[in-house]
């Protein structure tokens, strides 16, 4: 029996790295394809999701974006991949599904997961097959020149098994493609040595420059690219060792004879029992994820923030624990405008997101709350829909001094 197979386009890539506005490029592209959405979250609130439902082209309500938060798919939602791509694939109405993971996820699981669903039964398949196309990873070229040495880091000797360097390293070796975001941005000497360092770790993988998300669409999509191990085997100390290997046995005398049917180096599990087995711990308790020493948490208020106590605390009270923050705030002095924080490694901007729901009519409120009465879960009497929502993700961060910080800044 021949069932359906729907690509799957896997989005990886470090904390702020532009995953998010690749989707949403993706997503705004006139090829007349439906695309479903996965987006992972660590944090208990996805924010990613929401930014991307902010773009009309794909919504929560007509099951083309869903939201899997609070864990990792790489290992804790595993399980919930699955049964969400199973549930996308029945419904036989999306042509393509992009998975933008988490940015401390890596790669590798998350292809094993999908591509032994097969295995798992009939009655994960009965409706079609997630076949996973590419994976692509996305490298911020202007991030990596801030945090981490223009790649040198990556390269360093004695990196420790969970420093921030080595999920890094696994996101670039484990892919198809690597997509070097904001490449405008740093010197032309620079980005051709973040090549030179790229391509040693990762010799098989295409390297496409772009600004902001901003890539052919016929790129990433519809490729073929992906085979398991080959994309195993690609990394060059993989390389290194088979060509070792070979320069060995070249060395040997011909009469030897030396039965290789079917050896490799690395061997690879495609089962998916419930003891994979995965080397970073998670600790899941409370909403917080430990992956790499990463921890993220919400901070929630109704109040407006003092905008320049705001613009004090990022720019002298932020914590260099802190590596991504995303969320929504509202200030005092402009009351009707919600703004959209973003914060990734130095990069820091705040964006007009447009009018809170709370500035409409009363009439037009009263009639959008009854189209959308999941409004009606968020809203305070007081202040409506305004609130501040900001996600925090870091190493070792002190919650309750950022929550202490941003109290201080509250006004009534």
């Amino acid at each position: 029996m021949k069932f359906q197979e729907v690509p799957v386009l896997l989005l990886t890539g470090y904390l702020g790295s532009g995953k998010t506005t690749l989707v949403n490029k993706v997503l705004s592209n006139k090829h007349g394809i439906k695309f479903a959405v996965i987006v992972n979250d660590i944090g208990e609130v996805n924010i990613d999701a929401d930014l991307i439902q902010q773009g009309g082209i794909v919504d929560k309500k007509d099951d083309s974006l869903v939201a899997l938060q609070n864990g990792c798919i790489c290992c804790t939602l595993k399980m919930d991949l699955v049964a969400q791509l199973r549930d996308i694939t029945s419904l036989q109405k999306f042509d393509y599904i992009v998975i933008e993971a988490s940015g401390v996820c890596e790669p590798a699981p998350i292809a094993q997961t999908i591509c032994s669903i097969p295995t798992m039964g009939p009655e994960y398949i009965k409706g079609g097959i997630a076949r996973l196309d590419c994976i692509t990873t996305v490298v911020d070229a202007l991030r990596m020149k801030d945090e981490f040495g223009n790649g040198e880091n990556l390269i360093k000797q004695n990196i420790a098994e969970d420093d921030i360097e080595n999920l890094v390293i696994q996101q670039i070796e484990f892919c198809n493609i690597i997509l070097l975001n904001k490449a405008s941005e740093v010197e032309p000497s620079e980005l051709e040595r973040l090549k030179e360092i790229i391509t040693a770790l990762q010799p098989h993988a295409t390297i496409i420059e772009c600004d902001y998300g901003n890539v052919d669409l016929d790129k990433i999509i519809n490729t073929h690219l992906f085979d398991f191990d080959k994309v195993a085997t690609s990394a060059a100390w993989i390389d290194e060792i088979e060509h070792h290997h070979d320069d060995e046995h070249d060395d040997d005398d011909e009469d030897e004879e030396h039965d290789h049917e079917g050896h490799h180096h690395h061997e690879h599990e495609h089962e998916h029992e419930e003891g994979h087995h995965h080397h970073h711990e998670h600790d899941h308790e409370g909403g917080e994820v430990e992956e790499y020493g990463i921890g993220t948490f919400v901070y929630y208020r109704r109040k407006p923030f003092d905008l320049v106590g705001f613009d004090e605390f990022i720019a002298s009270k932020w914590s260099k624990n802190i590596i991504r923050c995303k969320g929504i705030c509202w200030f005092k002095d402009e009351p009707a405008t919600c703004y959209v924080f973003e914060q990734a490694g130095k990069q820091m901007n705040l964006r007009n997101a447009g009018q809170w729901y709370a500035t409409m009519d009363k009439d037009e409120l009263a009639d959008l709350m009854q189209r959308e009465p999941g409004l009606s879960q968020d809203w305070n009497e007081q202040y409506g829909d305004r609130m501040q929502k900001l996600v925090f993700i870091g190493q070792h961060l002190d919650k309750d001094e950022i929550t202490r910080q941003l109290d201080s800044i509250l006004l009534d």
